[in-house]
């Protein structure tokens, strides 16, 4: 996990432009906006997940192209792992449907922002 700790500031970054995302997305759903606590909260969480993001966007292979890689990484774990918890609670708990679209959608675009500034400003792998 040394990882974090040498793209710590890139990481903070790629949380805030994160967290940009989702206050956009608030205000274009008409929805009021959280208060601190649940901003810090959230905050909390998209920087955890921008550090698996700069892990797994470390680890890629370059063969298909940095920008491939890093929006392809984005897209797979978007996939694997964040869509089907959003599914699965939003079925769970007979939330609706265009809720749990508008959920899915706001989090891949937070990824896919969250790998562009990565990739764009560029992370230091260990021992580099």
């Amino acid at each position: 996990m040394i990882y974090i700790l040498l793209n710590f500031l890139l990481i903070a970054a790629a949380t805030l432009a994160g967290l940009a995302i989702g206050i956009v997305w608030l205000r274009a759903s008409r929805m009021l906006l959280p208060g601190w606590q649940t901003l810090a909260l959230a905050a909390l969480a998209e920087f955890w997940l921008a550090a698996i993001l700069a892990g797994a966007l470390i680890l890629a292979p370059p063969e298909a192209g940095a920008w491939t890689m890093a929006l392809g990484s984005a897209f797979v774990i978007w996939v694997g792992f964040v869509l089907p918890v959003i599914w699965v609670t939003f079925t769970v708990y007979r939330l609706e449907r265009g809720s749990a679209l508008s959920a899915s959608a706001h989090w891949l675009a937070v990824m896919l922002t969250q790998a562009a500034v990565m990739q764009g400003w560029g992370l230091t792998a260990p021992g580099t």
